[in-house]
């Protein structure tokens, strides 16, 4: 028996569904209208003959059926796109001396860029994290060929790729008294966070303490989640044990943060599969919001 085949398109709405968590998202995401990417689904579940959301009016979720499909449709979008990659330019080879700020995607690099180089096995990635003060000077010092890195405001370099909101967190089990000062989680000057945090306090006369200054943004997150005060991040920074607050008369309301790319030229041919390989991989997210 002959089973019918599965249309990539199919796969790539049914993937665009699970990962934003709704249809009005996804219909954004693979450039069709709402209407197009329900009716693809229900295509998919008569040819599988199996449904693969559940349904209610409160929610959207996966049925176990497709949990197991959203695995595999993944690896056939993968090797798709891999494939068209492959015929439609010549691979990419050589090594990229690359910077990443902490501040990119932190939940979501290490795979991405496991995937990238299961795509482009011949480019070679010499990683360098950290923030992006830090990455800039090693840039600068031509000890790096492109840099991923947030936005700074005085002096803003390179081309954004990427936008995000930035939001007030805090343990999960945070209790704060409204009659002490707010203990802020910060790093050390000069951090645009920092600033950041302090000029919103200000604005709405909140008093604050700086209750720990920690190193790197991973520290910042120990020092949160263990519960020794609050910080200001992009939204990809929560995880597990730390919670977002929402009271604006309290916690002032907050811009986008944006991440751009700088090095373009200098690094040429090996930056752009890896720039055009990222925004694709996260126009579905979320959390995060692709610049256009």
């Amino acid at each position: 028996m002959r089973h019918p085949d599965l249309e990539i398109d199919l796969l790539r709405a049914f993937v665009a569904v699970a990962e934003t968590g709704s249809f009005t998202a996804a219909a954004d995401v693979v450039h069709r209208s709402q209407s197009a990417v329900s009716q693809k689904v229900l295509r998919l579940e008569e040819i599988l003959g199996k449904r693969v959301f559940d349904r209610t009016s409160r929610r959207l979720g996966l049925t176990r059926d497709g949990e197991r499909l959203l695995v595999s449709a993944r690896q056939i979008l993968e090797l798709n796109d891999a494939m068209l990659r492959a015929c439609r330019a010549p691979p990419a080879s050589g090594t990229l001396r690359l910077g990443v700020s902490e501040d990119f995607i932190p939940g979501q690099l290490p795979k991405l860029l496991a995937r990238f180089g299961r795509l482009h096995p011949g480019v070679h990635i010499d990683l360098m994290t950290g923030l992006s003060c830090t990455l800039l000077e090693a840039y600068d010092a031509d000890r790096l060929d492109a840099v991923i890195a947030k936005r700074s405001g005085a002096a803003p370099r390179g081309r954004v790729i990427w936008r995000e909101p930035l939001v007030w967190l805090a343990a999960a089990d945070h209790q704060p008294d409204f009659n002490q000062p707010a203990r802020l989680v910060m790093l050390a000057a000069p951090c645009s966070y920092r600033d950041l945090m302090i000029t919103a306090l200000d604005s709405v006369r909140r008093d604050w303490v700086a209750a720990c200054t920690a190193s790197s943004l991973m520290g910042v997150q120990a020092a949160v989640a263990g519960g020794l005060g609050v910080t200001l991040l992009g939204r990809s920074f929560v995880q597990e044990g730390l919670r977002i607050l929402q009271a604006p008369e309290l916690w002032p309301a907050l811009p986008m943060t944006e991440v751009t790319v700088i090095g373009e030229d200098r690094a040429g041919e090996l930056m752009r599969p890896l720039i055009t390989f990222l925004t694709e991989s996260l126009a579905g997210s979320e959390a995060l919001a692709l610049a256009a």
